[in-house]
């Protein structure tokens, strides 16, 4: 997959058939699109194109608002979608000068950079200032600007019941397993391993506390997690806490995994975890005993998800 940066006539791509969004988790209502474009892109010999914006428009549009949280970083986005099988991807600068392009001088800037040959949309698509532009009036700008244009049907969409809203909603309140049907691949975060206050190892569950590279990535629900941790490019089994560890009142949010089968000096490496199920939810223990007594299970529970995932 090609990555553009910016949007120029340059860039001499055979026959461009063509979707724009925020593709946010890259989930399996994105990718029906996708597919749609792949086909389109083979009935006409051309190349299928992907165009997205940094950063995400409500973060300029809404600056104010700080309850914005993404399924996906930018490289993880760029990740998914190559391997999704995209042509070319292309990144715009979503900057307030952007946002007040109107939607005809949206539908003119792709027809003159990329030669325009298909546009493909999800229904009920708008774009342009303030969401001007609607399904009606990329049919009339169809015609005059000669590009096709597809629109997937509602129904298609529909039978998914699948938005990066929902998926979102899902990770909040710990249910790791529709957030995986509906993004249909495990939701994973990277960090860069700190050091912590190295008391899970008294209890005999060391664990990587891990520092999360990007604020706005979606860091799920509170709670105890079984996990795949990716480590140096080999994958380990793992069971992760989210949370405050109440049993030692701890006032400070954590996110530490306890690695199994794997003894290393960690600090400073990035890792990342695949979230494959949730296990409980954090709670206190009225003593250390009896915390370690709930590892010890949680333990034997998340090598047995893992060997079952």
């Amino acid at each position: 997959m090609k990555i553009h940066y910016g949007l120029n006539n340059n860039l001499n791509i055979p026959n461009p058939i063509v979707t724009t969004g925020t593709f946010d988790g890259v989930h399996i209502g994105h990718r029906k699109i996708i597919e749609r474009l792949k086909s389109l892109a083979v009935e006409n010999n051309g190349e299928t194109v992907v165009i997205t914006f940094e950063p995400h428009p409500r973060l300029v549009l809404f600056p104010d608002d700080s309850g914005l949280v993404l399924l996906s970083t930018m490289d993880e986005k760029q990740e998914l979608l190559r391997k999704a099988g995209i042509d070319h991807l292309i990144i715009i600068p979503f900057t307030k000068e952007f946002s007040r392009f109107s939607s005809n001088e949206w539908i003119n800037m792709l027809v003159e950079n990329l030669f325009l040959h298909t546009l493909v949309i999800g229904y009920d698509h708008h774009f342009g200032r303030n969401r001007e532009g609607s399904i009606e009036q990329l049919k009339q700008f169809s015609k005059e600007l000669e590009f096709n244009l597809e629109e997937i049907p509602a129904q298609d969409i529909d039978d998914i019941r699948v938005s990066s809203t929902k998926i979102r909603q899902a990770l909040k309140e710990g249910d790791i397993k529709s957030a995986n049907i509906f993004l249909q691949y495990p939701y994973s975060f990277t960090g860069t391993v700190v050091e912590g206050d190295k008391r899970g190892r008294t209890i005999g569950y060391p664990t990587a506390n891990l520092k999360i590279a990007d604020p706005l990535k979606l860091v799920p629900a509170d709670g105890v997690y079984a996990v795949n941790v990716w480590v140096d490019n080999k994958m380990f089994p793992g069971m992760l806490n989210i949370g405050l560890r109440p049993t030692v009142d701890e006032k400070k949010h954590t996110i530490e995994v306890h690695i199994f089968n794997l003894e290393q000096d960690l600090y400073g490496k990035l890792i990342t975890l695949q979230l494959m199920t949730k296990i409980r939810n954090e709670k206190k223990f009225e003593s250390i005993d009896a915390l370690k007594s709930q590892l010890d299970n949680d333990a034997m529970v998340a090598m047995n998800d893992l060997k079952e995932a």
